[in-house]
């Protein structure tokens, strides 16, 4: 070990250990301002709030039919994968125009008692009144697995999204057969990811447990290479196992032992696995450019440490050139972006311009990002929002100069800055949750540790989401007030999604809980605001058929809105494809384009749309096709 790790790690053994010393380290190592107040959720400080519409949600989760409940694992030794929650996917599993949900729940430790009913993944089928059921048996995904968050994808083409699983030891791969079942295709695809679940041993002897344990995290299928196929692209958190994670001593006193901090843990890789085609994929992280290190010193021997504490990940063409670049949210240590460039060879590999592009870093310095998503937060302007750790504000990058890649943080020039720095904040995405044609914002909420009161007394461990309306020019948080009290209903908030599965236009949200049961919340607006939605579907060979990185033109009213078709959004979920865009006042669509994906697609023109509607656009069809009703009994 050399000097300078020793006395990193004897700081480390000071600072953690004893009366405050938690608190200590988190202000020196993570760069998190404990003292002083925490600004409140609620209106912006320092100006009057502004009026935001009357738009209720409605806590719909038991008279929906959704009975799942998030299992962490924890039985007392306090290991970070149990602070992590999990993800939920919004899939049409079985093609009939409706939008289904799939939670992923984690498992018990190796040796730990197993519940009455082991946990596993959960699958709610959309019945189309307003309710779901359980279809999780029939479906084959009553599958145990120590899982962290999902994505889908039609991989094979074949008509009907498929399934990824990033877990605790080993990712999983299912293949959906004919909207019916799914199936374990895993060892075929070849990408469970290296090393594999310590199964079979007693718990004390897997608290023992030393070699490194993969731990996925967020994931998203992209074509990079443009060929029609989907590939897929994993998030990796720390370097983890139980004897890693118990080594490091992290105590409070009154306390006792408390989750381990990242900054504690050596770095881990995204990786990257190209679709062959036939069901397999190989894994070409190196070449492909998504791997990334840094040198411990300046000596051309030094080694060389993995950089990546990757959480969240979001498909974005950042440069407009027609190729999908992904942005990286890291925990900790500097932000990605992975820039897709030729490779010289006449396939395509990333450039990680993270530094370049202004988007490593926060003020400076890195924080606790956790989930990331990106839109239109005015008319012909992208903006990146990441949500951060406790007492850090969101991160909110516009891209003020497409050809240079350059962006900048607008927070505070957003109203973000100061209403968004107090909470845990992890699930995020950006909706039109009044159908006005702005993008609003959504974070969902919770601390890490059950004791962290006694930590810190303005902090809690189940905490509200976070709602802000998108005025046009700064986002206003919004309260119970205008958005009734059960959307801000106190949870270990971690994943989160949107869809409409009411059928009725505007976009419900779903909440997952770590260690608890989740939250869907049904909009119930009354704005008389027109929408249109539209799901698209490649060809399956110039495109992929899930149309992931189609980019969504539609003009209306003399406004011009462009929407994208992404895979992963937030942290560790996925929400529906579909594309909904709000219309306001408009009545009349005069334009929608779609650029399709992959090297060989164009772009395709609709006309004569009607308002309040959903349509499926599919490539190259000269018609678009009335995909569902507009309405459905609740």
């Amino acid at each position: 070990m050399s000097l300078l790790r020793k006395i990193v790690a004897a700081l480390l053994a000071v600072v953690i250990v004893g009366g405050g010393g938690y608190a200590l380290y988190d202000q020196v190592f993570r760069k998190r301002t404990l003292t002083g107040p925490v600004v409140a959720i609620g209106p912006t400080a320092g100006r009057t709030a502004l009026p935001v519409p009357e738009v209720k949600f409605t806590d719909a989760t038991a008279a929906a039919g959704i009975a799942f409940t998030h299992f962490s694992g924890a039985a007392g030794s306090k290991l970070l994968p149990e602070t992590m929650g999990s993800g939920v996917v919004v899939l049409d599993f079985d093609n009939d125009r409706r939008p289904d949900l799939l939670f992923v729940n984690s498992c018990p430790w190796p040796g730990r008692p197993v519940p009455d009913k082991a946990p596993c993944l959960a699958l709610y089928r959309n019945t189309g009144d307003g309710t779901f059921t359980d279809v999780t048996v029939a479906a084959g995904l009553n599958v145990t697995m120590y899982g962290v968050g999902a994505c889908v994808g039609d991989f094979d083409n074949d008509g009907f999204p498929d399934l990824f699983v990033t877990c605790v030891g080993g990712h999983r791969m299912f293949r959906n057969v004919g909207g019916k079942r799914f199936e374990d295709v895993t060892a075929k695809a070849g990408v469970a990811g290296p090393g594999v679940w310590p199964g079979g041993e007693s718990s004390e002897a897997f608290l023992k447990h030393a070699p490194p344990i993969p731990f996925g995290t967020s994931a998203t299928f992209v074509d990079y290479d443009g060929d029609g196929k989907l590939d897929l692209f994993v998030c990796h958190y720390c370097t983890w196992s139980p004897a890693i994670d118990l080594s490091i001593k992290s105590t409070l006193t009154g306390v006792g032992r408390t989750y381990q901090q990242p900054t504690s843990l050596e770095g881990n890789q995204c990786s990257l696995y190209r679709n062959k085609g036939g069901g397999t994929f190989e894994d070409v992280s190196e070449s492909a450019g998504v791997r990334v290190t840094e040198a411990e010193g300046t000596d051309a021997n030094s080694k060389k440490r993995s950089v990546g504490k990757s959480l969240g990940v979001i498909l974005f063409d950042a440069d407009g050139d027609g190729w999908p670049d992904l942005l990286v949210a890291n925990d900790t240590v500097r932000n990605f972006l992975f820039h897709n460039v030729p490779d010289g060879k006449g396939g395509r590999r990333f450039e990680e311009k993270g530094m370049q592009s202004n988007v490593a870093y926060a003020l400076a310095s890195p924080r606790g990002a956790m989930g990331i998503d990106v839109g239109e937060h005015k008319p012909g302007q992208q903006a990146v929002l990441i949500a951060n750790f406790a007492n850090e504000p969101n991160t909110f990058l516009v891209l003020i100069n497409k050809q240079r890649l350059l962006f900048a943080d607008q927070a505070g020039a957003t109203g973000l800055e100061g209403p968004s720095k107090g909470p845990l904040k992890f699930g995020t995405f950006f909706f039109d949750y009044d159908l006005d044609g702005r993008l609003d914002i959504l974070t969902a909420n919770g601390h890490i540790d059950p004791d962290i009161t006694k930590l810190q007394a303005n902090q809690t461990y189940k905490q509200a989401a976070q709602l802000f309306w998108n005025t046009g020019e700064v986002f206003e948080p919004v309260t119970p007030a205008a958005s009734g009290p059960d959307l801000f209903k106190p949870i270990v908030g971690r994943g989160s999604a949107y869809l409409d599965f009411d059928g009725d236009g505007d976009l419900d949200v779903v909440l997952t809980e770590n260690n608890g049961p989740p939250l869907l919340l049904r909009n119930d607006q009354k704005t008389g605001h027109h929408w249109v939605r539209l799901t698209l579907e490649g060809d399956g060979v110039n495109s992929n058929r899930s149309a992931i990185g189609a980019e969504v033109t539609v003009e209306a009213g003399g406004r011009t809105y462009k929407r994208s078709v992404t895979g992963a959004r937030g942290y560790l979920s996925q929400s529906e494809m579909t594309v909904t865009v709000g219309l306001g006042k408009t009545d009349v669509i005069d334009k929608v384009t779609v650029r399709w994906p992959g090297k060989n697609a164009a772009s395709q023109m609709w006309t004569k749309l009607k308002c309040d509607t959903v349509y499926r656009l599919k490539q190259e069809a000269a018609d678009a096709v009335i995909d569902a009703p507009t309405k459905a009994a609740r």
